[in-house]
């Protein structure tokens, strides 16, 4: 490999600065360890930030079931719209404030915002040094012997020095699982077979290349009587012609199988209704709220601030229509990965070119062309999202696999999810599988609140690598309800925990984790740090 090297050498080096990679990151500096934290893309902060998704949450987040920087981090957000926002009286008064008023979430908001709180979060340890930040830098390889890393070495992403970093424990908290395969880690991609993992909802063989949709999210306002049209996407017909079997509908459309009972559905759009954004209560559970797709995923609510503040909503369009299942990105040539999201840049440009121009009103007429996209609020030229959001990853093949029987009552039998000894954490949500590039259709059941073994975040070889993001000992199906932000935090927080816990013990992780006694101490450690490491009773399966 040419070019010219920095060398640097720390403690813990993270890579991957979305929310698994920052929660990683600031667990292990404040248990007093150096850190390097490293991100492709200019904004940290990944599902939140730089891919434009507002959290998806359990119904019962705003009083347990999260860490506590994780609920630090979410007041955080709501503490910046009260102090730099103009709300309404009303709105400023809600200890519940949701800035979006959208129906996915508790807390629907801008993704600025989002980077704005988790700088802030970083900010006494990088001014101390005890962590650096790189960002627009990517791995390319990495220096590993029987699952040691000793270097990893960065590319930036516009040209200039690499990075050559040497640490003690690396944790790979990338969105795809970049290092697993640089380092010669043993993962998994796709679906498994029913035979390796006994999951009710896995096929007979496995499909390695069977990989989740994923998505180019945007913002858009509507301004009526304005024309914003942007120009043919190149690929519009292409997209306004593809209607999956499975589908009902072509994709470009308000038309797509639902999700739980795949009956084809139809639903509605309509921007700026009016509506009482104070009312709204989000609960996934209760009611999907997706029967508006403009205040679905709504993340600006403009009756939710002073009069003239914005003459319009601002909503995030992450819907079934842009959804690219057409072809895998992960372990393909990068000629052909990069082909492919362009081809997923094309789909998202598609909806919005037919949202403008001929989706159907509710007054009989035809598009939108006041839809206008927002690329201030996207940080991008462009207005489409800065990253893809990628809804699976390479999964490490982990000392403990969380399989559809150890989360789901239909399978297990039973109303609650296995229990783990070894616990670092809890997470709900329901096992939400969007369609995948096999031509599958959604899979989407109900799941118990569950744990987060320890030993899901440790490679079944060993060695300083720990998983920090999605890329956990999961399976394909159990990633539908491990993906979800509050559940990428807390696993690559225990991964930060556990690399300078590791540090002050002498002991790797592995090693740790065969001994019940320092397994208990280190749970102990993390429940005075803030994590829940079970769930109190009365929450329940949905």
């Amino acid at each position: 490999m040419s070019g010219i090297f920095q060398d640097e050498h720390t403690q813990v080096l993270v890579v991957g600065g979305g929310l698994g990679g920052v929660a990683a990151a600031l667990a292990a500096a404040r248990s007093g360890a150096t850190v390097v934290l490293t991100e492709e893309f200019e904004w940290i902060g990944g599902q939140s930030t730089s891919q434009g998704v507002p959290l998806d949450e359990h119904p019962w987040i705003e009083d347990f079931g999260c860490t506590r920087s994780y609920r630090r981090y979410r007041d955080g957000i709501r503490d910046y719209y009260r102090r730099a926002y103009p709300l309404t009286d009303e709105a400023a008064a809600r200890s519940d404030l949701n800035p979006g008023a959208g129906w996915v979430s508790k807390l629907c908001h801008e993704p600025r915002v989002a980077v704005a709180v988790l700088e802030e979060m970083l900010a006494p340890y990088r001014s101390s040094r005890q962590l650096r930040l790189f960002t627009g830098y990517r791995p390319v390889a990495a220096d590993a012997v029987d699952g040691v890393v000793a270097t990893v070495t960065l590319a930036p992403v516009d040209g200039g020095t690499h990075l050559r970093i040497s640490a003690d424990y690396v944790i790979d908290a990338t969105e795809l699982g970049d290092l697993l395969p640089l380092a010669g880690i043993d993962y998994v991609t796709g679906f498994e077979s029913r035979a390796e993992t006994g999951e009710p909802s896995a096929p007979e063989q496995a499909q390695p290349d069977n990989i989740q949709a994923l998505s180019i999210c945007f913002a858009v306002e509507h301004q009526a009587g304005a024309d914003h049209t942007i120009p043919r996407p190149a690929q519009y017909e292409k997209w306004r012609a593809v209607q999956p079997e499975f589908w009902g509908a072509p994709l470009v459309s308000w038309t797509a199988p639902h999700p739980r009972t795949l009956e084809i559905t139809s639903r509605h759009f309509e921007p700026n209704t009016g509506d009482d954004v104070l009312a709204v209560v989000a609960d996934q559970s209760a009611n999907p709220g997706d029967t508006n797709l403009w205040t679905f995923r709504r993340i600006i609510a403009a009756d939710m601030f002073a009069k003239g503040t914005f003459d319009s909503d601002l909503t995030l369009v992450n819907w079934p229509s842009i959804d690219y299942f057409e072809a895998p990105v992960i372990d393909v040539p990068e000629d052909v990965a990069a082909a492919r999201l362009e081809d997923a840049r094309q789909l998202s440009l598609s909806m919005l070119y037919w949202m403008q121009t001929e989706a159907p009103r509710p007054d009989g007429g035809a598009g939108w062309p006041g839809l206008r996209l927002r690329p201030d609020v996207m940080g991008t030229e462009d207005g489409l999202a800065m990253a893809p959001y990628h809804r699976e990853s390479r999964r490490i093949r982990a000392l403990t696999t969380v399989t559809e029987q150890d989360v789901s009552p239909a399978a297990r039998g039973e109303d609650t999810a296995r229990t783990y000894p070894d616990s670092v954490g809890v997470g709900m949500y329901r096992i939400d599988l969007h369609p995948s590039t096999g031509g599958d259709n959604y899979i989407d059941v109900p799941a118990a609140p569950f744990q987060i073994p320890l030993g899901a975040l440790i490679p079944r070889g060993g060695g300083n690598l720990l998983a920090g993001a999605k890329n956990l000992g999961v399976t394909h199906i159990t990633n539908g309800c491990y993906r979800l932000h509050p559940v990428e935090w807390n696993v690559g927080e225990a991964a930060g925990m556990l690399a300078a816990h590791c540090l002050r013990q002498g002991r790797t992780p592995a090693d740790m984790h065969t001994d019940p006694e320092a397994v208990e101490a280190f749970q102990h450690l993390l429940e005075t740090d803030g994590f829940e490491l079970s769930w109190p009773d009365g929450v329940y399966a949905y």
